[in-house]
């Protein structure tokens, strides 16, 4: 027996099993993981192939004469009520009814409320009135004499949790101590069914990320990535604790139900997951709305009432394009439905992006043939891991740089908490481990407030995140692979007729675009083509208006009366952000009928009236940002807009070299480098 094995087998005996024979079974039938790991762990705990043989064997005739299927529920109590006594294996709850100052149990897939229980199961095992638990029942039928209140047939004669009746996270905490940190991450990942071999030190805590809700509350994850990387695993497979959504919710079920009073899935589960998050296009504006005050605070309101809970969300989704189109072309978050994606607000209260296109496609290698947790037994440890808080644990050692806000500070603290709960549950961890989650959970919040700044909006363009050592005082800035700049602004000369060009709207959102003018014989007419909104279309047609009337003083009367123009505006950060593009139209026609290419890396700011006046830009470092972040190297500005200049940054400044215009004749001739 390998020595991870015979260790995991030694200190943690009955609580671990072999991963392949669950896969073995779990293929011919449909039962809870957790209930054929009780079975295989009963019956087939040794090496000996003959003895496993066996096991299963018994294991298979086992569930199928006693695991009741749910569409067999009448069945099962005529087999019972025919046979006197039986056998079965259930998922049974328990509830007091004080009309009959009685216990009851129900047995779910058995189909009926009310059976008899001895009052020593509900002191034995609390879980019971709980939610209940799975176990091995015996039944018995008699008939029922009691004179008063509520009768019924079925008398529960013996009850065996398959489930844990009790936890205690001492002896968990104290078993991590026998293991070492690899050994601990390595049997965590066989636990969840895979073979550690086989991946990256990363891309092991990149799964153990994906459990970060079950052992934290109010969390808050997000993984998009392609199909069959087993996001949503975890949550149907792994914890009896946790539920997966797979379309739209109301407010009702997910919160509260005023009509009858009962809480919703935030007060029912540990984690609530929604699987193909794209489904949730038709979901009512109202559920995104609390839930990005549930994700902010744990609250939200009903009625009068506020109220509060613990549950963690989880949003999983598909990517169709690889991740370099996305990064290219638009944002990460382009998988979710409008109705979240429009949200920044929402957006911005998610802990942790997941890179789900780092995860491999689930292949048959990848799963394991050695011993992990009984899952249920996980399930409990990290459930009763996420009554304690470890988020001041990183203040041991480091401290969090100027650039994270309160949000950013409190997604980073609860990722590193979650990830100690998982990895270091005794609560022993040295720096350089410290370090290692740090920086993942300073990459996996980076790569959300990356996605909100690409999407235009200037209050998230603080992202140099870092964290700095309390002893050295040393400061590490943490990337990641789609940060800065996507090279939407070629550093390379484009054809004639072609500029780039940015605005800010009034919420202080980026629009960014290329402009590209088209020519052809014809007599002076102007088409506009694609989706362009109707403000910068009114600019474009003023510009083109204001040449008409100043095409002798420009020096292009001749070939403008001979051409027409066809112009298109390509939004390269796909955000829909209306634009004032009078300048640069200005410059576009000027370069395209000179054949006249514009001065390489050059954004175009400013607009014009009719009459020619310049418009000056509501504010510089917005748009200069942007176009820095994307490739920029110098900026046609305004010359109103210079005493702006002295409210921009000073990395813009060193690496945007500003060309300040009066009018646009000058303004073109200075784009093109004819001054």
């Amino acid at each position: 027996m390998p020595e991870l094995d015979r260790k995991a087998t030694s200190v943690f005996a009955g609580k671990v099993v072999r991963k392949d024979l669950v896969r073995k079974v779990k293929v011919g039938v449909n039962v809870p993981v957790f209930v054929l790991e009780y079975l295989l762990g009963k019956y087939c705990a040794t090496d000996d192939p003959v003895a496993i043989e066996a096991g299963l064997k018994v294991v298979n005739s086992t569930l199928a004469e006693n695991f009741v299927r749910p569409d067999e529920a009448n069945k099962a109590q005529s087999f019972v009520r025919e046979k006197g006594t039986h056998t079965i294996i259930d998922k049974v709850k328990v509830r007091y009814l004080s009309e009959d100052d009685k216990y009851w149990a129900e047995l779910i897939n058995f189909g009926h409320k009310y059976v008899h229980v001895p009052e020593r199961f509900i002191r034995e095992y609390d879980r019971l009135l709980l939610g209940g638990i799975w176990a091995q029942v015996e039944l018995r039928h008699q008939y029922d004499d009691t004179a008063t209140g509520k009768r019924s047939p079925f008398w529960i004669d013996e009850m065996r949790p398959i489930q844990l009746g009790s936890f205690d996270l001492k002896e968990f905490s104290e078993g991590r101590r026998q293991f070492s940190t690899e050994e601990w991450i390595d049997l965590l990942i066989r636990s969840i069914g895979l073979e550690p071999a086989h991946f990256s030190r990363r891309l092991k805590l990149l799964f153990l990320a994906r459990l970060i809700p079950l052992c934290e509350q109010n969390f808050n994850l997000v993984e998009l990535g392609p199909r069959g990387t087993g996001k949503s695993f975890a949550y149907q497979e792994l914890s009896p604790y946790s539920i997966l959504l797979t379309g739209p919710t109301t407010v009702a079920n997910l919160f509260y139900n005023m009509a009858t009073g009962k809480m919703g899935l935030v007060g029912l589960w540990d984690a609530i997951a929604f699987d193909e998050v794209a489904d949730l296009q038709k979901m009512q504006k109202e559920v995104v709305t609390t839930l990005k005050t549930y994700c902010e605070s744990g609250t939200f309101a009903r009625g009068k009432d506020a109220m509060s809970g613990a549950a963690s969300m989880a949003l999983f989704g598909n990517t169709n394009q690889p991740v370099e189109v996305m990064v290219r072309s638009s944002h990460l978050f382009i998988p979710l439905p409008d109705i979240i994606r429009e949200d920044m607000a929402f957006l911005d209260r998610l802990h942790f992006y997941l890179p789900g296109w780092d995860i491999p496609k689930m292949r048959v290698e990848f799963f394991t043939d050695h011993y992990g947790f009984v899952v249920d037994y996980l399930a409990e440890a990290l459930r009763e891991l996420r009554r304690h808080n470890f988020t001041e644990m990183l203040d041991h050692y480091f401290s969090l740089g100027s650039h994270l806000n309160a949000r950013d500070v409190k997604a980073v603290r609860k990722t590193v908490a979650g990830l100690i709960k998982l990895i270091y549950p005794h609560g022993e961890i040295a720096r350089e481990e410290m370090i290692e989650l740090a920086e993942l959970a300073l990459e996996g919040r980076r790569r959300v407030k990356e996605q909100l700044k690409k999407m235009g909006s200037f209050e998230y363009y603080q992202t140099s995140f870092s964290y700095i050592d309390n002893e050295t005082r040393e400061e590490r800035y943490v990337g990641v692979p789609e940060e800065g700049g996507r090279g939407l602004i070629s550093a390379d000369p484009l054809a004639p007729g072609s500029v780039y060009t940015a605005s800010v709207d009034d919420q202080g959102k980026i629009g960014l675009y290329r402009l590209e003018v088209g020519c052809s014989p014809g007599t002076g007419k102007l088409k506009i083509g694609g989706s362009v909104d109707t403000a910068m279309k009114e600019s474009m047609q003023r510009a083109f208006a204001y040449l008409q009337g100043h095409k002798i003083n420009m020096g292009i009367a001749q070939t403008f009366d001979v051409t027409d123009f066809y112009v298109e505006a390509v939004d390269l950060l796909a955000n829909r952000i209306s634009c004032d593009a009078g300048i640069a139209m200005v410059v576009a026609i000027y370069s395209a009928l000179k054949k006249h290419t514009a001065l390489p890396g050059l954004l175009i700011l400013g607009d014009l009236s009719i009459q020619g006046n310049i418009k000056a830009v509501r504010s510089l470092s917005e748009p200069l940002q942007v176009g820095m972040d994307n490739g920029a190297r110098r900026a046609l500005i305004p010359l109103e807009n210079k005493r702006n200049f002295l409210e921009v940054s000073g990395d813009i400044v060193e690496r945007v070299d500003p060309i300040f215009y009066s009018d646009p004749l000058t303004a073109a001739m200075k784009a093109l480098g004819m001054n």
